[in-house]
């Protein structure tokens, strides 16, 4: 059997690198680990931590595709953050003038949780622990 001990990270490519790095920064919270610019690929490459862990690789690209979201297309669903209480998060995420959609709660746990979309409509989930 493969042993994995933990996910190393989540790569992320954006459209508009400024908007993506203050989204995950300031809106988020996310620190900063390193920023590179690649001069060959003209892409930006930015590692991002979460309470001291790195999670985030934040990519800008030249022109990349869009990504099919909305219906749910095959791929990657969404990027979820656990979180302490789902109403202070709303708030929070109100003060930068990001719209949550309507709570709704995990019909298996019992849970809270909402979605956002980052800049460039990925779906963004918390989930009250």
């Amino acid at each position: 059997m493969l042993q994995l001990n933990q996910v190393h990270h989540i790569a992320i490519i954006c459209t508009n690198y400024a908007v993506s790095k203050q989204f995950y920064t300031d809106v988020l919270g996310l620190t900063v680990i390193q920023e590179v610019f690649r001069e060959e690929r003209q892409s930006y490459k930015l590692d991002l931590a979460l309470n001291g862990h790195y999670i985030i690789e934040l990519f800008s690209f030249p022109n990349p595709p869009s990504r099919p979201s909305r219906p749910e297309a095959a791929g990657l669903r969404h990027l979820a953050f656990a979180v302490d209480d789902i109403q202070a998060t709303i708030n929070t995420l109100h003060t930068h003038n990001v719209e949550a959609e309507p709570i709704r709660i995990d019909e298996l746990t019992g849970k809270q949780f909402t979605f956002i979309a980052d800049p460039d409509g990925l779906p963004i989930e918390f989930y009250e622990q």
